[in-house]
């Protein structure tokens, strides 16, 4: 077996040479001291002190020396990489300075200055288009109801004749109140937050004798998934009308009216028999489609993304007052008859200007609400 190689000189190496090394640290420094900011600084670290440097590949060449030349080549390679190091670290703490001292000039701000001008401001949009609609109805005539969020269930559904076990009144769908005391859950409290705002109606029912014409806006709480389409709460419009010789006439004629001044002339209503427990006989409206007119359905070389071509917008639910309800609420069904219909307001919204993701009414971006401005 061959002994070391005790005579072999790491000047010999190229890499390792003293010129050579040298000539890579005053090559290093020069450039770190040339930078003339922090972009350029980082492009000489990446040159002269990254993986492929050549102080970095010399060290690399270290490894390969027999033992009593490692210590010396190492010391040379590792002295002239120290003050490479060394040289960037201040360079940068000297960049970053004079970088917080341009900024302080160049983006400073007189806040004594007088300012010429006022940023625009916007009322949320759901504020102005319930306004809106409450106008519509005032001016027939309607007065504007308002009650509590938080509900006994009594107002919330048995008035209503929502039977105990319909399904709207489990969890599925109501937020049910914790009401302390022996209530082992929410569900034996009694108190719910109000699904709909047709307690409004029950209680206007209670204070005042008919005729009664109210409108009742307010938000809702039901458990929903927040997404494009739904959210756990909304914004509600109801509209109850109690009088003596109402007829579906008059609730038909009332809907056109909405419609027409909402989307303008040549929008109309149509009613679909459905079910609701609060109204007898009930059914879901429609409206025409106020882009198309109905005149997409079927041609399919004009298609209407609005109401997807079939002509109708589906807005909510109506009907005559069950004359369970008006019995509930000490009004004779013998007597008087209604009429109420409900709606949300994000939906009609979605319709009137064209917002394709409902998370867009309740994130609080003001550019979504900025461009709706302070109409009132």
């Amino acid at each position: 077996m061959s002994a070391p190689n005790k005579s072999f000189d790491p000047v010999e190496v190229e890499a390792l040479k003293p010129e050579v090394i040298d000539r890579a640290k005053d090559e290093a420094l020069a450039a770190i001291a040339g930078a003339g900011d922090l972009e350029a600084l980082r492009e000489v670290k990446a040159a002269h002190a990254g993986d492929r440097a050549p102080l970095a590949l010399a060290n690399r060449e270290i490894g390969a020396l027999p033992p009593h030349a490692k210590a010396e080549a190492g010391k040379r390679v590792g002295q002239a990489r120290g003050a490479v190091g060394q040289a960037l670290k201040l360079r940068q703490e000297e960049l970053e300075r004079e970088r917080d001292e341009r900024v302080l000039v160049e983006e400073a701000v007189d806040v004594t200055l007088p300012h010429d001008r006022v940023p625009a401001g916007a009322r949320h949009p759901l504020t102005t288009f319930s306004e809106r609609v409450e106008d519509i109805f005032v001016a027939m005539g309607y007065e504007v109801a308002e009650g509590p969020e938080v509900e006994a269930e009594w107002f919330n559904f048995d008035a209503l004749n929502i039977a105990p076990d319909h399904p709207a009144r489990t969890m599925q769908d109501t937020f049910f109140v914790r009401a302390g005391g022996d209530a082992k859950d929410e569900g034996e409290s009694g108190v719910v937050l109000r699904t709909h705002t047709s307690p409004v109606q029950i209680r206007t029912l209670l204070d005042r004798e008919p005729p009664v014409y109210v409108i009742c806006p307010g938000r809702v709480f039901r458990t929903d998934e927040l997404d494009a389409t739904h959210t756990p709460v909304f914004t509600q419009v109801e509209l109850l009308a109690v009088d003596e010789g109402l007829t579906m006439a008059d609730l038909k004629g009332t809907l056109d009216h909405m419609v027409r001044e909402l989307f303008g002339e040549g929008v109309h209503t149509r009613l679909r028999p459905n079910y609701f427990p609060f109204t007898e006989p009930s059914a879901e409206m429609d409206m025409v489609c106020y882009r198309c007119h109905g005149e997409s359905v079927g041609n399919p070389d004009n298609p209407c993304r609005t109401c997807s071509s079939e002509g109708w917008i589906e807005l909510g639910g109506c009907g005559m007052v069950n004359p369970r309800v008006l019995t509930a609420c000490g009004v004779d069904p013998e007597k008087y008859s209604g009429f109420a219909f409900g709606f949300g307001i994000e939906r009609m919204m979605m319709f009137r200007h064209n917002v394709e993701d409902m998370r867009d009414m309740v994130e609080g971006d003001v550019r979504f609400t900025r461009p709706f401005g302070m109409e009132i």
